[in-house]
């Protein structure tokens, strides 16, 4: 029997995980992240390194309350940095009714299409000789 689980310690970070999980079933494509999402992820990734980093230490040191306030203290700069960022971008995103942000993401579509029409030609003329 297959099992899946989740670890967060907010509903919000389960919630977080359980929807990139979705949408990686769904074969939603990563690279249409809004930069809200982004962010999301980034400051989960931030907040698993604090983790991996906190149970790297010693117990009697990982244990600690300087360990513990670090820690948290991470968590919060996290959270607040994110907090920010998405409100900024909110603010941006609704000053410039969106355009400049679904310019950005038209210009990355085809800068990767550049790229890879170009990484695709070195490849054949390695292949031809």
């Amino acid at each position: 029997m297959a099992t899946l689980s989740f670890e967060g310690e907010t509903h919000a970070e389960l919630l977080a995980k359980v929807r990139r999980w979705l949408a990686s079933v769904d074969g939603s494509d990563a690279g249409t992240l809004s930069p809200q999402d982004a962010l999301e992820q980034g400051a989960e990734i931030t907040k698993d390194a604090l983790r991996v980093i906190a149970a790297a230490a010693p117990d009697p040191i990982a244990q600690s309350d300087v360990v513990k306030a670090l820690t948290g203290m991470g968590y919060k700069a996290t959270d607040a940095t994110k907090e920010a960022l998405t409100a900024g971008l909110d603010s941006f995103d609704e000053l410039t009714g969106g355009s400049v942000i679904d310019r950005a993401r038209k210009t990355s579509r085809s800068a990767m299409y550049q790229m890879n029409a170009a990484v695709a030609r070195q490849i054949l003329r390695a292949m031809k000789g």
